[in-house]
């Protein structure tokens, strides 16, 4: 129960011709082992050119959903997932292991949605320590990137509207 996820609400400025097409992006991962690496992840305002909703859920929500029963707790996944267009997997080390992340993945091949996995098990924690990288829990058909060695800080937009369009998302 120590999975944890986020939305965002991302805007490309220069999707296709520059039409200013909304893209809601819902990120998964493993809330208690792999929070501080999703920092760098989130902080760096995905790529050039999108901006994001303010919106981050902290970790006394969290503490607070997970308490819940697991109906509780799918209820607000599913509504965290409601209206989103493609779901970034962060990997860390212990991530394909992760009911959570597990139950979030299947209810976003079944919604239609796009996937993404990030292995971000080479971001520094908060005791400067990078981790060890874990399986890959997506499907093979899915693309899987490595945050450091693939230029996730630069890149992660692209990889994200690859992933929407993919998957026939405009």
């Amino acid at each position: 129960m120590s999975v944890r996820t986020i939305a965002d609400d991302c805007w490309s400025k220069q999707h296709n011709q520059g039409d200013g097409v909304a893209r809601k992006v819902f990120f998964s991962f493993h809330f208690q082992r792999d929070s501080w690496r999703v920092g760098p992840v989130r902080n760096s305002n995905v790529v050039r050119g999108y901006d994001k909703n303010p919106f981050f859920s902290d970790k006394a929500e969290w503490e607070s959903i997970k308490r819940t029963t697991p109906g509780g707790i799918q209820a607000w996944i599913d509504k965290q997932l409601f209206g989103t267009s493609v779901t970034v997997v962060l990997i860390g080390a212990e991530t394909a292991n992760r009911p959570w992340v597990k139950y979030e993945i299947e209810q976003s091949i079944a919604l239609g949605k796009a996937l993404v996995g990030v292995h971000i098990s080479g971001i520094q924690n908060q005791r400067k320590e990078t981790d060890s990288l874990g399986m890959n829990p997506l499907p093979s058909e899915y693309p899987v990137y490595k945050w450091n060695h693939d230029g996730g800080a630069e890149r992660l937009g692209k990889w994200i509207e690859a992933a929407a369009l993919s998957q026939g998302r405009p």
